[in-house]
């Protein structure tokens, strides 16, 4: 066991963690990085997938078997001892244990539990099985993650595990806890990663509406068309990243890259796209990914290498912020976010 963080602002809140996968677990170490106490209630037999121990930072753990009636009796008072519980089952799996949020209306009613679910507590795929990919495609979030004539892609986990989910029930527990200061009653908080994906494409639909957004690739500079915001193939086969949004910003890049003759007021011309693309890319492809970050970092060209994992915690901005940490077996580790100016990190 760790032992929970003494300062931060959530200091004193008391969650319990259903152990699980994915969102549910990076919520409960949101709110333990942040002074919470939250303890995790593991169950005989461990997990199906082996995510390892990055997401049990600052926790406790107690491993109870809720098939005995000792095991349930002893969670029940750990529940009924906390602000909140947080649990990733399938709806009705607590019902089922006989943990769910009505076996506490009685004896806890400022009890705030948190379920977060691809689908949601309700809809006709509550029951249905699925992950991260499934969830965001769904939503109309994977279609804008392509390329012309290739299938989407999007990184592992992190759209709708975690943003969509873990993000939304970490937020949604706090304003019922919010809440229950006032009214002296808990809630149910529904987070389902469907919901969550689809309330972080809200810009993406203002701009739809307002016809600023095209579902045509060689329209949108968003998907991988235009020469001034997409990645780069660097001479040794690495990546850079290029934003250049804004005029400014555009004509500096085409300064920066040698393209003097190329027209900056001409940007959003889609018909010179795939030309200048081209050039842009010949460019880029002279120089390493390593010697380009030498001459493009920390201008305003909107500029990034595209580094690995193992890389990003050794490069220098984020050494000197100090945004990974090492855990208890020596491996690095994303550092707690976001900071406060008191009571924190």
């Amino acid at each position: 066991m760790q032992a929970p963080s003494s300062a931060g602002p959530l200091s004193g809140l008391k969650v319990i963690e259903m152990a699980g996968i994915g969102p549910c677990p990076l919520a409960g170490m949101l709110l333990a990085d942040h002074g919470a106490d939250v303890l995790v209630i593991d169950r005989p037999g461990g997990q199906v997938l082996d995510t390892g121990t990055a997401l049990d930072r600052g926790k406790r753990r107690v491993c109870l078997d809720l098939k005995t009636a000792v095991g349930l009796a002893e969670a029940r008072a750990l529940i009924e001892g906390a602000d909140a519980l947080i649990e990733g089952f399938r709806p009705g799996v607590m019902e089922r244990l006989g943990l769910g949020p009505e076996a506490f209306a009685a004896s806890h009613p400022r009890l705030v539990y948190g379920r977060v679910t691809g689908w949601g507590q309700t809809g006709p795929l509550a029951q249905a099985a699925g992950h991260d990919i499934n969830y965001v495609a769904l939503t109309g979030v994977l279609s804008v993650a392509t390329r012309a004539g290739t299938a989407p892609s999007i990184p592992a986990t992190l759209i709708g595990d975690m943003g969509g989910g873990a993000m939304f029930l970490a937020f949604g527990l706090m304003a019922a806890l919010w809440e229950a200061q006032r009214s002296g009653r808990g809630q149910v908080v529904d987070a389902a990663m469907v919901d969550g994906v689809g309330l972080l494409s809200s810009l993406l639909h203002s701009m739809r509406a307002a016809g600023r957004w095209s579902d045509a690739p060689a329209q949108n500079f968003f998907l991988h068309s235009s020469p001034f915001y997409d990645c780069f193939e660097c001479a040794d086969g690495r990546f850079v990243s290029l934003g250049a949004l804004e005029p400014q910003f555009y004509a500096e890049l085409l300064q920066r890259l040698g393209l003097d003759d190329v027209d900056p007021t001409a940007q959003h011309d889609q018909r010179q796209w795939p030309a200048l693309r081209e050039r842009v890319a010949a460019r880029l492809r002279q120089k390493t990914r390593d010697e380009w970050a030498a001459l493009l970092e920390g201008t305003n060209v909107c500029f990034a290498p595209v580094l690995t994992l193992a890389e990003a915690p050794l490069h220098a901005h984020a050494q000197a912020r100090g945004s990974f940490l090492s855990d208890a077996n020596g491996y690095l580790q994303p550092a707690a976010a976001p900071r406060f100016s008191r009571g924190g990190r």
